[in-house]
């Protein structure tokens, strides 16, 4: 499951996009930006497929956000 936080900060907004394993309910990848572009959303499930290296067959869950309308149009 993923979702974005936005964090203010001295220097603006800081957005934390997360993915969240919700059988141990552990976050397994996350990252962080300046912005809410696709890459954010896309750099943190890199970091948790890289990090877990997860079995074929994993469901990923999203809210469809509009960062992930974006990448499948």
């Amino acid at each position: 499951m993923t979702d974005i936080s936005y964090i203010s900060t001295h220097e603006g907004w800081l957005y934390l996009a997360t993915v969240k394993d919700i059988y141990t309910k552990e976050i397994v990848g996350w990252s962080t930006a300046d912005n809410m572009k696709t890459s954010l959303c896309i750099k943190a499930l890199e970091n948790a497929i890289r990090r877990y290296r997860p079995a074929p067959g994993l469901i990923h869950h999203s809210d469809r956000g509009i960062q992930v309308r974006q990448e499948v149009a």
